[in-house]
């Protein structure tokens, strides 16, 4: 099904599993909402955020998320507009499901089954082709691998209000000492306390942010090195390190590689 909003009536049908492709405009922002499925959201061209009370997500192209069972969330493009495919799960359809939100890499067979499932009708004989669709598709979830794009949000309010304010503004040169200056407490107390509320080490949490704030501008074509040097990276090739590390390719592969491949999925789709 293509450009429909899921709804109660998806909710009811008794099949394990319930696709749908949507095409999102730029500037899209929508509301916060929750389903009774777990979701697989997969942007096949554009980049999404995806934010809940626990955290934020950034979905680059030809990636995924993972959404569970009653999780409250809203998900914005960012730039250019987004195309989409959803898989609605029942939880307990399958053992192994992820328990917490997530983005994913994607694997081909994976691409190519959601790209296939969205033309699948909502009452489909699940003991003929479409059903071994659905039933492989449940089966490929499980292996589909974590990437590591999620920016956990504190819950304690003075903490979660400055880490907002840093991913709209990203800077690499915010340090523990004014932080913990800011909240009043000792640099030693701050430091767990972070870690406490987040799991993370605050420069691990402060890198993240800048990835997030790269991202969209190098899908939108910026130069490595402008973006880099903005963010206050010493080089260009620090930067790609540090992309490297986190998305497993240097920027200039992987967007030219998920442009590629985003176009060939838009055909297909």
């Amino acid at each position: 099904m293509r450009n429909i909003r899921y709804s109660a009536e998806h909710d009811a049908v008794p099949r394990a599993v319930v696709a749908i492709g949507n095409e999102y405009p730029a500037g899209y922002a929508g509301r916060p909402h929750s389903h009774r499925r777990a979701q697989l959201l997969y942007g096949a061209t554009g980049m999404m955020t995806v934010s809940t009370r626990h955290g934020a997500w950034v979905v680059p192209p030809e990636r995924a998320v993972w959404l569970p069972s009653g999780e409250v969330h809203d998900v914005r493009t960012v730039g250019a507009g987004v195309s989409t495919r959803s898989a609605y799960i029942w939880p307990d359809a399958i053992e192994g499901l992820p328990q917490k939100c997530q983005v994913l890499g994607m694997t081909p067979l994976m691409r190519n089954l959601l790209l296939e499932a969205v033309d699948v009708p909502l009452q489909y004989d699940t003991a003929g082709r479409d059903g071994l669709v659905m039933a492989l598709l449940l089966q490929e979830v499980r292996r589909l691998p974590v990437l590591p794009l999620s920016l956990p949000l504190p819950q304690e309010r003075r903490l979660a209000r400055r880490c907002r304010r840093l991913l709209e503004q990203p800077t690499p040169h915010d340090t523990i000492e004014r932080w913990s200056e800011a909240l009043e407490m000792s640099r030693r107390a701050f430091t767990r306390h972070f870690r406490a509320e987040t799991g993370m080490s605050f420069g691990a949490w402060r890198q993240q942010a800048c990835l997030f704030a790269a991202l969209p501008r190098l899908a939108a074509g910026e130069a490595v090195t402008t973006v880099a040097l903005d963010l206050g990276y010493d080089s260009p090739a620090a930067f790609t390190s540090m992309f490297r590390r986190a998305l497993g390719t240097p920027p200039s592969r992987y967007f030219r590689s998920s442009s590629r491949t985003g176009r060939l999925a838009g055909t297909g789709g």
